[in-house]
């Protein structure tokens, strides 16, 4: 069989940058990581072989003094640095610039309406309610922003009060399309007119992805998508890889690989030219997609 790895897929800029920083500062001493440094186990596992530390925010607060903490590409609400400042320790501070430029926007419009009292107005992140970059997002609003993930809960808005609409860096541009139609359809049904702001904040290096992978699985017979069990950006990208490609499989490491290879024995038994392509999320580092092409080339 023909194996070949998309070359699309792997770290998005701001997960690069986020390692490269670890790396680069594990070289100056020891590292603190406020939670995984990306959602791929493997990749965790191998920093923390580097001697990187990961943290969560019980432990922020009893670090001692001096110690030094990297902030990863999601982003942290305004509190995680005041604890910080307050413990006399170092941030290295990877956000990622997407996100950071994000988060500018809506303390700005936070700021700018938070004391409009007439008539207060509603900030809207489209996301996932309990993810890194929406917790950081909704921080920057003293966590008054409202979450929403479709069109189903948008009975949580107020239509008599202004809205602004912001997204989730990696959400679905297609779902946030289907959001401002139907908030848009809501306030055209009613007599009084409210403002409506929405902007647009996905990140394009991300949502491209799901374009050129549903290309890649439709040039391949069947495909491995590599993701982190953790990461939701694997699962929704694993998803529409399955709806190019019905024989797509998803595989969390090399090690799985004798599993995967028993299930689909016969099909590769039968098929002496099966094109089997190997992708991954932008948490999927192209070491780990090196690593599953070569144990599937050795079995």
């Amino acid at each position: 069989m023909t194996i070949s790895i998309d070359s699309n897929s792997g770290f998005c800029f701001g997960v690069t940058r986020a390692i490269q920083a670890a790396e680069s500062e594990l070289q100056k001493g020891s590292l603190y990581c406020l939670g995984d440094i990306v959602h791929n186990g493997q990749e965790v596992a191998r920093l923390e072989m580097k001697g990187l530390a990961t943290i969560d925010y019980d432990d922020l607060r009893t670090l001692p003094s001096h110690s030094r903490v990297l902030l990863r590409a999601h982003g942290e609400p305004p509190s995680t640095y005041w604890i910080a400042q307050q413990r006399g320790i170092e941030i290295i501070d990877a956000t990622c610039p997407v996100v950071k430029k994000l988060q500018d926007r809506i303390r700005a419009c936070y700021e700018q309406h938070k004391n409009d009292e007439t008539v207060p107005p509603q900030i809207v992140i489209y996301g996932k309610p309990g993810h890194a970059e929406v917790i950081g997002l909704q921080g920057q609003t003293n966590n008054t922003a409202i979450v929403i993930e479709n069109t189903e809960q948008l009975e949580r808005l107020d239509f008599t009060r202004p809205i602004y609409l912001f997204s989730q860096t990696t959400k679905s541009v297609e779902g946030f399309q289907e959001l401002v139609a139907a908030i848009k359809s809501k306030i055209e049904n009613r007599e009084s007119e409210i403002a409506f702001e929405y902007h647009d904040t996905i990140c394009r290096n991300v949502a491209n992805r799901v374009k050129e992978l549903q290309d890649f699985a439709r040039a391949n017979d069947i495909v491995l998508f590599v993701g982190g069990t953790k990461s939701s950006n694997a699962k929704v990208l694993y998803n529409h890889c399955k709806e190019a490609n019905e024989k797509t499989y998803f595989v969390s490491s090399a090690d799985e690989i004798e599993d995967w290879k028993l299930e689909i024995g016969d099909l590769i038994k039968t098929n002496p030219d099966l094109k089997v392509g190997i992708c991954g999320a932008t948490s999927t580092p192209l070491w780990l997609m090196e690593a599953v092409s070569e144990r599937l080339s050795a079995s």
